[in-house]
């Protein structure tokens, strides 16, 4: 499984640098194309593992001003 991750910026938050160090640091990597990053779970992973991922992310982000969408797939 893959979580997909789509960041929106504003000229008012954080640099995209320093977004892209606190992703890389989850362990997303870059991407080109729909989306912007993209986690790989290896194998499948549970709906409650994603949920977790999804609040984690949130955490990592919270105060840098920007907005994301994560699919899993």
């Amino acid at each position: 499984m893959k979580t997909y991750l789509t960041i929106w910026f504003n000229s008012e938050g954080s640099k995209v640098s320093y977004i892209s160090e606190r992703l890389l640091s989850l362990g997303f990597q870059p991407l080109t194309g729909a989306y912007d990053y993209v986690y790989d779970w290896g194998n499948n992973t549970t709906v409650e593992e994603a949920i977790w991922f999804g609040d984690k992310i949130q955490e990592t982000l919270k105060g840098t001003g920007v907005f994301f969408r994560i699919e899993t797939i």
